[in-house]
C-alpha cells in the first residue's frame, strides 16, 4: 500500500507540474508522497526522521512549501519543497 501511494503522489507531482503548477495535484500528490512514506517506514520512525534537531531546517521549508502550495500559491511552495527536499535527503 505505501509504495502505491507513494507512486501515485510522484505522478500526481509530475502531472501537477507537467499541467503548469496545478495546485490541486500538487497537494494530493503531496498528501499521498507523505501518507504513503508513514506507511512504508511507520509512523514513528517519519516523525523521527524528519524533526531530528540537524533536519530542522529541512523540514520547516518542506512543510512550510506544502502549507503554501495549500494557500494557492504552487511555484513559490514548490521552489520551498525542493529546497527542503534537498537540505533533508542529502
Amino acid at each position: 500500500i505505501g509504495v502505491g501511494l507513494v507512486s501515485f503522489g510522484l505522478f500526481f507531482l509530475l502531472f501537477g507540474i507537467l499541467l503548469y503548477f496545478d495546485s490541486v495535484l500538487l497537494a494530493f500528490g503531496n498528501l499521498l508522497f507523505l501518507s504513503g512514506l508513514v506507511f512504508i517506514i511507520g509512523f514513528r520512525r517519519t516523525f523521527t526522521f524528519f524533526f531530528q534537531r540537524p533536519k530542522l531546517k529541512g523540514t520547516s521549508f518542506f512543510f512550510g512549501g506544502l502549507i503554501v502550495v495549500l494557500m494557492r500559491w504552487p511555484v513559490l511552495g514548490m521552489l520551498l519543497e525542493a529546497y527542503g527536499f534537498i537540505s533533508l535527503f542529502r
